[in-house]
Parts: structure tokens; C-alpha cells; sequence
């Protein structure tokens, strides 16, 4: 992970939460989605722990925090488990930068949970109906046949899927450490149990919710996101009362590793004008 490193454990509700810390400065929370876990963050959590305190865990579920199948892994879940973690930490009024799946989970966590945040900003989100790749929508309707896969099977259409997020080819390392969480032995059955568990019940609740929101909310997404189309990302924006819309072009759903320099850019400019840092 980096400066980042998921070093501490809550324990709630029966699971294993991994999180950890870096930085000084104005609190500053990363969440990911899915199938990712918060590698994706690692290197912005690096640059940015010189003027932030950076923030990250894993969903349970999710990375290295705990993958047992009678718990569920829904939004409803993980916005409750996302409040458990703010106030693990103490955290009141922290900036929010959420990609994927965390951007319902702290939406949720906003709108029905209660959590204040000083800022959000949402990155290519699952937020709003309608969502979810072609092959999102298969596992959905096969989740139980998929999950008896043999693993090289398994993994082989786990490279080919989260490659394809990606408007430009993933490099190997990048690739593997995406990869790494859903080959285990718990991983396989989590990953298609996340995705049997999706459901938009929760993204309709958001929607009906979202003209309740104050705190300043940017919405960021890759002109070329084949997942998410940007044509979303822009209605979500509408549906903010005052939010701001920027698309990246060269980037698609992972935007990470796309769009590196300028994902960077947004961020620092985003969080430098909604608060006072002083960098090392």
C-alpha cells in the first residue's frame, strides 16, 4: 500500500475491517469499489499523506479484511461498516474520494447513515440506476455456477474482466495486485458473492436522496469509460444540488492507472480549495 498501510483491524458486526493511516494535515478518506479493493488508491495515498492525513481501508469482503459468506457484502452493509470505520477513527467532517462501489457506500453512509463529510468527490461511481457491466450482469444471473469454476479458469476471466475496465492495457504488476484478492481460496466465492448480492434497490434510494446534500460534491469520470458510461456520470451531477462535472478524456472506469497525472491534478485542486494545507 505504500505510506498507507492497512495495518490496523476493527473488529464489527463479526468481521475483520482493515484499515490504516499516513500523513498530517486535514483528514482526507479513500474508498474503492468493486472488484477492486484499496490498492487502487495506494499511490494517491501516497502523494497526498504530504499534506493530508490519507485514510484507507478495504470493504469486508473485499482485499484483506475478512471474507466470510454469511455475512453480507451489499451497499446497505458496507455504508453501515463505512460509518463503523469514520467513527473508529474519530472522523466528524473528513474530505471523501470515492471510485466504483464506494460511491453508494458513502452516499449511503451521507444520506441514510448520517455521516458528515467537509467534501465529496466521486469517481467514476455506481451511484445511480442503471449500472453494471455485461459481464456484471451474467455473474448476477449465475452466481452459483460461476463460483465452481477451477481457478485458472476463474482467474483467467478475472484478468480478462478487470483489464477491461481499463481504457489502456493495465501493466502486469498493476494487473496481478487487482487480481491478487480473488484467487485465494476465500477470494473466488467473495467475488461472485459481491456481485449476487448487488442490488439497485439502494442506488434508487440514493437517487430519491441525493437533492439532500450540502457539502460541496465534484463528480469525476473517464470520457471513455465502457462500464459506466459518462452519460451517467453527468446525470448524477444534475441530480447534486451545486456539483461540479469533469470527464477525463484517455481515461475509462479505472482512472488510476489511465489518467494518472491528471486524476492527480483534480484531486489536489479539489481538496487545496476546501481546505488550508501546508505540504512537508
Amino acid at each position: 500500500m505504500g505510506a498507507v498501510e492497512l495495518v490496523e483491524e476493527i473488529s464489527w458486526q463479526g468481521r475483520t475491517i482493515a484499515c490504516g493511516r499516513a500523513g498530517t494535515g486535514p483528514p482526507v478518506v479513500l474508498c474503492h469499489g468493486t472488484p477492486w479493493s484499496s490498492v487502487v488508491w495506494s499511490r494517491y495515498a501516497d502523494a497526498l499523506a504530504d499534506a493530508f492525513t490519507v485514510y484507507a481501508w478495504d470493504m469486508p469482503g473485499y482485499g484483506r479484511s475478512s471474507k466470510d459468506p454469511a455475512h453480507p457484502v451489499d451497499f446497505g452493509a458496507q455504508a453501515e461498516a463505512f460509518v463503523a470505520v469514520l467513527d473508529h477513527w474519530g472522523l466528524r467532517r473528513p474530505h471523501v474520494i470515492a471510485h466504483d462501489f464506494g460511491g453508494a457506500v458513502s452516499l449511503r453512509a451521507t444520506l441514510v447513515g448520517g455521516a458528515s463529510y467537509s467534501s465529496l468527490m466521486l469517481v467514476d461511481v455506481v451511484a445511480i440506476p442503471p449500472s453494471g457491466s455485461a459481464f456484471f450482469r451474467f455473474v448476477a444471473d449465475h452466481p452459483d455456477t460461476l463460483d465452481a469454476l477451477p481457478p485458472y479458469i476463474h482467474e483467467a476471466i478475472l484478468r480478462a474482466y478487470i483489464q477491461g475496465a481499463s481504457h489502456r492495457d493495465l501493466a502486469g504488476d498493476d494487473l496481478a495486485a487487482l487480481v491478487a484478492p480473488w484467487t485465494t481460496e476465500s477470494g473466488q466465492p467473495a467475488f461472485y458473492r459481491q456481485i449476487a448480492q448487488y442490488d439497485e434497490r439502494f442506488l434508487v434510494e440514493n437517487e430519491q436522496r441525493l437533492g439532500d446534500l450540502t457539502m460541496p460534491v465534484r463528480v469525476v469520470w473517464g470520457a471513455q469509460d465502457e462500464w459506466i458510461p459518462p452519460q451517467t456520470g453527468r446525470r448524477l451531477a444534475d441530480l447534486i444540488p451545486g456539483a461540479d462535472y469533469v470527464e477525463v478524456p484517455g481515461a475509462g472506469h479505472l482512472i488510476h492507472y489511465d489518467a494518472p497525472v491528471a486524476l492527480t491534478a483534480l484531486l489536489w485542486g479539489w481538496l487545496t480549495t476546501h481546505t488550508t494545507v501546508t505540504g512537508k
